[in-house]
């Protein structure tokens, strides 16, 4: 979807503007009535908020007081949960009154696992989400090509070969376009890069260099490569792009964080970071300039894991807006490029069951030297070899110890049954993204065929057994609206509602259980489950607010919706009414 477009399409700007209007006046009448009733009555017994919310159908996701129709904030805390009366008596001359009219509220949404700074670049460079054809993409290089200086790299991501029948591009279709350039363009799911001759000279190439430990450069039948490279591989051509300055990580930062908060979220969990971004992070934070909450994790490799005994992690109490608490190691590839490790043979790719990013033994230490200094680790593991591999290493590393690790396992998508029961009897968090299995649907069991494809994207199955699923997008290789999580966890269909009745329907969501998986998880994951993830007096005031109601008997008000305002720590962060509709909020 082309960025700044909506989808479904909305009502027109002076329709919008209209509603916009008379939902003021609403929330200024409700105002006038809570302030006269007060005129009548002793002062309230506490000082008035700062944003009260009235008349909605609010998501507390507090066993307590699940429903309630409105929420008062004060400062960065929620100072009530519970009806239109009692939030009235917090109505003073100086507080923004919404009135909700029905529309859905919840606590604030948070992607579990994605790449905000990865974002910030794909929204700089060419996007081919969607395209169905290695000639579209073509066209689309040439055209950014046009005007650039020889030599300067062109850069885009999200390619899926599956869209064009299956088989791998190669670098001369990028070449007849760009034959003085080098262009690196990534697969949607960040696991194999495209690029041209011009880049592979810049690497040194050729058909004489030999594949790198977790990664293959695919070769054609003369074993000449023919431009596409997998996982490690992809470090050959991409490390010599040059690295992008502070100032443009912190110009991406922000442009991701804005479009992030417009889509509703409150926070993210950013997978896999170098110093230089993290610096950046800080800097921000530091300088209150982050318009959402931040939870890091390193870029860890065994070296890595090595110098993390000096590198202490960091504590807080939940209220923070940015922190750096875990680790993130890569165990195999991606499903979709065939690099996820099986336990068997891909069923459309015999004698190959997919790459050891980290080969199991050094993955093993690093995560012992991990979980020894103190830090959470979160370890991408796709294919059902992988995940047990992670599993028998959290095992070893969990051995006579006694504190709270919330160990993490990205992913998850391709589970054997006999390690289903394995995360909640070890306490390790599935993180999982709902939409990488309605994206991955028309081509998953053509992979690992009929009866692995049972436990794929098994979500009912995995919280049948009391596992914890952290939800997420892994943006940008998914859409970054959350929405749109919480639709395909509910429906397993794509946009159009296909296939009928869900893709493997026994594996949804109940609609309570897809948004815990988006407020409740991602903070206990982050160890704020006392500050953030419900709705509850004296926790941080962190909020949703959608721009209609939403039914789980009606899915299609996910899809539908758009976010009205974000709230983060009691700061309003987005407001649809103050930017339009076309500016954001699908």
């Amino acid at each position: 979807m082309p960025q700044g477009a909506r989808w479904p399409p909305g009502p027109g700007v002076l329709g919008y503007r209209v509603a916009a209007v008379l939902r003021t006046l609403t929330s200024l009448l409700v105002a006038a009535v809570a302030m006269a009733g007060c005129a009548h009555h002793a002062a309230p017994a506490e000082p008035a908020a700062d944003l009260v919310l009235v008349g909605g159908d609010v998501w507390t996701m507090d066993p307590a007081a699940p429903r309630v129709s409105a929420v008062a904030i004060r400062g960065d805390r929620v100072v009530l949960v519970g009806d239109d009366a009692a939030a009235g008596r917090l109505v003073g001359p100086r507080t923004r009154v919404v009135a909700l009219d029905g529309r859905t509220v919840t606590p604030g949404l948070v992607d579990g696992h994605c790449h905000l700074a990865g974002l910030g670049l794909s929204l700089e460079i060419l996007a081919l989400r969607g395209v169905t054809s290695a000639d579209e993409v073509a066209r689309q290089v040439a055209a950014a090509a046009a005007g650039r200086a020889p030599g300067e790299w062109v850069q885009g991501r999200g390619w899926d070969q599956n869209l064009w029948g299956g088989e791998f591009p190669t670098r001369a279709t990028l070449d007849a376009v760009a034959p003085d350039r080098p262009v690196s363009l990534r697969r949607i799911d960040g696991h194999a890069l495209w690029a041209n001759s011009a880049a592979l000279a810049l690497a040194g190439i050729t058909r004489d260099t030999p594949d790198p430990a977790g990664g293959r450069i695919l070769r054609d039948a003369d074993g000449e490569p023919t431009g596409v490279l997998t996982d490690n591989a992809m470090d050959l051509v991409e490390g010599q792009v040059p690295a992008a300055t502070d100032a443009v990580l912190e110009r991406r930062i922000r442009a991701a964080g804005a479009y992030a908060v417009a889509r509703g979220l409150t926070g993210v969990h950013d997978m896999g970071l170098d110093d230089a971004t993290l610096a950046v992070y800080r800097r921000l934070a530091a300088a209150g300039e982050l318009p959402l909450r931040v939870n890091a994790y390193v870029a860890g490799d065994p070296e890595v894991a090595k110098a993390l005994r000096d590198r202490p992690r960091e504590t807080g109490d939940g209220t923070e807006w940015f922190a750096v608490r875990g680790v993130k190691f890569y165990a195999d590839g991606a499903l979709g490029s065939r690099g996820a490790a099986l336990r068997a043979d891909y069923d459309d790719d015999p004698g190959r069951r997919g790459t050891w990013v980290t080969e199991p033994a050094a993955l093993h230490q690093a995560i012992a030297d991990a979980v020894a200094a103190g830090w959470q680790v979160a370890v991408h593991a796709i294919g059902d070899a992988a995940i047990h591999e992670v599993l028998d290493a959290y095992q070893d590393a969990e051995a006579g110890r006694d504190d709270d690790l919330r160990l993490r396992v990205e992913h998850v998508q391709v589970i054997a049954p006999d390690d289903v029961p394995r995360f909640a009897a070890l306490h390790v968090l599935a993180a999982m993204q709902p939409t990488h299995a309605t994206s991955d649907m028309p081509w998953a069991e053509a992979r690992v065929g009929a009866e692995r494809i049972r436990g794929a994207y098994a979500w009912r199955t995995l919280l049948d057994a009391g596992a914890t699923i952290v939800g997420g997008s892994d943006f940008p290789v998914e859409e970054v609206s959350p929405l749109l999580g919480l639709y395909a966890a509910v429906t397993r269909q794509d946009h159009d509602g296909n296939p009928p009745g869900g893709w493997y329907p026994g594996q949804r969501m109940t609609l309570e259980e897809a948004i815990r998986a988006f407020t409740v998880a991602p903070a206990y994951a982050a160890f704020a489950e006392g500050a953030r993830g419900r709705l509850r007096v004296g926790m941080q005031a962190d909020v949703t607010v959608l721009d209609r109601a939403i039914d789980e008997a009606q899915p299609r008000t996910l899809l539908d919706a758009a976010v009205e305002l974000t709230v983060v720590g009691g700061r309003v962060v987005y407001d649809r009414a103050a930017v339009g509709p076309e500016d954001g909020g699908r």
